[in-house]
């Protein structure tokens, strides 16, 4: 880890200052929910350090073994005398067996744009466990296309041929489920190993390409993929990454029905309405004579889309397959979404129009086994 001595930050930051304290983090593989409860239990230890303000834990959306802690001090001074301590040692040392490397960075808050001016002291605790038991990396990418152009656009991308599977040694494209609501299409992937790696391979197959050409005439928003920064900046908004996922223990059934949703979420209410979803996703998961295998959030902002497979028909199972297992989560939904807090609890009738009216229309499913 790079670290500043004591008397090398009092030189070079105001001490009178709060300080912004970035670790950067390079998780091993196959470490992640280890790593997770060693900082679930490391940052209720690191809250009671005098000085202390706040912390937060993010993952990267391009490489999900790239992991980022940051936290705000007081001043610099107390930060200093804590991580110098034995007990910071002993506090970090359960993540030594699983963090590959560190890098430690410090600076003094010098201008600050906020709403409130305030820390939000009641932002809900780390649950996001976007790995899966599987040992799948899932991500997915959104974009609109021009209304009246999308019969046109599901043809183009329902008949491409799929591109190599295999990326090196360590990497595969498992699978690719393609869907449409409106003009909004949806494409989420499950990779075995690099997200990345695999993101890039696929994107420079030429049956790949061939699509992305095809129906860039019919997009909102223009792109160039040939444009390294016009290609950035596409994958930077369509990126809708996976932030939580539950899956039922044991063997998945042979037939499994895949279901997906957009959820029309009431402004700046994302993240809670992806908590929910995966707090009852997570119950119906531990259920023994449950119908969900597995379920993934993706999530960016206000665009919510939560992919499922069941055991049964989503018709079958509509509360399961809607994610409002109970009816407290029925009422929660209505808040959190356009619905409206008005509507109380959606009834079953309410239930099986909602999952009509939010599914997405599968395109294409490929998979690689």
């Amino acid at each position: 880890m790079i670290t500043l001595s004591e008397s090398q930050a009092q030189r070079s930051t105001p001490q009178d200052s709060r300080l912004r304290v970035v670790l950067l983090l390079d998780v091993q593989d196959g470490a992640q929910d280890r790593f997770l409860d060693a900082y679930e239990q490391l940052r209720h230890q690191v809250a009671s350090v005098p000085g202390h303000v706040s912390d937060q834990l993010c993952q990267s959306i391009e490489n999900p073994a790239q992991w980022l802690i940051t936290s705000e001090w007081e001043s610099a001074q107390p930060f200093l005398t804590w991580v110098d301590s034995a007990a910071h040692r002993a506090m970090v040392r359960p993540l030594h067996g699983c963090v590959r490397d560190t890098r430690s960075l410090r600076f003094s808050i010098m201008r600050e744009t906020s709403d409130t001016g305030t820390f939000d002291s009641s932002a809900p605790a780390l649950t996001a466990r976007p790995a899966s038991p599987d040992g799948l990396v899932r991500h997915a990418l959104t974009f609109t296309v021009r209304p009246g152009s999308e019969a046109k656009v599901a043809e183009i991308l329902s008949g491409y041929n799929s591109p190599s599977a295999r990326v090196d040694e360590r990497t595969r494209l498992a699978r690719t489920s393609l869907y449409m609501q409106g003009n909004r299409v949806v494409r989420a992937v499950e990779v075995v190993g690099d997200l990345v790696a695999a993101l890039r391979h696929v994107a420079l197959q030429p049956e790949v390409r061939a699509v992305e050409e095809a129906i860039n005439p019919y997009l909102e928003e223009a792109r160039d993929l040939n444009d390294p920064l016009s290609a950035r900046d596409f994958f930077k908004r369509a990126a809708l990454p996976a932030v939580h996922h539950a899956a039922a223990r044991g063997e998945a059934p042979a037939k499994v029905y895949r279901h997906a949703f957009r959820y029309p979420v009431r402004s700046g209410r994302g993240a809670e309405l992806a908590e929910l979803l995966h707090r009852q996703d997570q119950a119906s998961a531990d259920d023994p004579a449950g119908v969900l295998v597995r379920s993934t959030v993706f999530q960016q902002g206000d665009v919510l889309v939560r992919q499922v497979d069941l055991a049964v028909p989503a018709k079958s199972a509509p509360k399961v397959a809607l994610g409002v297992r109970d009816q407290q989560a029925g009422a929660m939904l209505a808040r959190l979404t356009e619905l409206g807090s008005d509507h109380g609890e959606p009834g079953d009738d309410a239930v099986r129009l909602l999952l009509a009216a939010w599914e997405l229309s599968l395109v294409t499913d490929r998979s690689s086994d």
